[in-house]
């Protein structure tokens, strides 16, 4: 009998690629660009996850919508000017995500995805500077409610016909670990990215990604 289907969902930023530089760069300039104090390292890294509006709320509480608007797009342009201008080295792989992430796409019961607070645009273009071809299922942030609803893994466990115990959702926030909590999977979670790993509260947790493929195995054992 042949071994069901296993959903391996990726968080994108902290956790698959290095973009703290990016992130905070564009955030510095959205903010300078409507005459407000740019938050400290540590508060803009807190937020990672979240989608842009919400991030903004948090980042610049009592502000109105005209100018949380302008912030959220003035990321988005400072952000896409920055990665065309860099290619790959804008948000590059933390040390051995790539080769894994084609390690376990070899494996023919395994199907990768994202799910990611990143837009379409970006995540896409993430994927393409990298050459990132492995990864059947993509939920981004424009068609879904923010981090930690549950709708990404959901809807990407809709997509590829996966079911609870045969998902695991792998982040470096707690908005990741949150929401994979909340569709009821196994959640991983790495130490590499933007919230302290120990204080996530998932499942398992890894400390380089040559352990993620044998915890898989240990997860899955038959």
């Amino acid at each position: 009998m042949s071994a069901p289907l296993r959903l391996i969902l990726f968080d994108v930023d902290g956790t698959l690629a290095d973009s703290q530089g990016a992130i905070t760069g564009a955030m510095a300039e959205a903010f300078q660009g409507v005459g407000l104090e740019v938050p400290a390292r540590d508060a803009i890294l807190s937020i990672v996850g979240l989608s842009l509006p919400l991030a903004m709320k948090e980042l610049a509480p009592g502000q109105d919508a005209v100018t949380l608007d302008a912030l959220v797009e003035g990321y988005k342009s400072s952000y896409m000017l920055s990665r065309q201008a860099a290619g790959a080295a804008h948000s590059p792989l933390y040390p051995g995500a790539y080769e894994t992430l084609m390690e376990l796409n070899a494996v023919p019961e395994y199907l990768l995805g994202v799910a990611t607070g990143k837009s379409q645009r970006g995540v896409d273009a993430l994927i393409a500077a990298h050459g990132l071809d492995c990864f059947v299922t993509r939920q981004v942030a424009d068609h879904h409610p923010s981090k930690p609803h549950p709708s990404m893994v959901l809807t990407a466990m809709a997509e590829t016909g996966a079911d609870r115990e045969n998902t695991v959702m792998i982040g470096d926030t707690r908005f990741d670990i949150e929401m994979g909590k909340a569709a009821g999977v196994t959640t991983i979670a790495v130490p590499w990215g933007y919230h302290p790993a120990e204080t996530l509260g998932a499942d398992y947790l890894i400390r380089d990604f040559a352990e993620l493929r044998p915890l898989l195995a240990e997860i899955w054992k038959e």
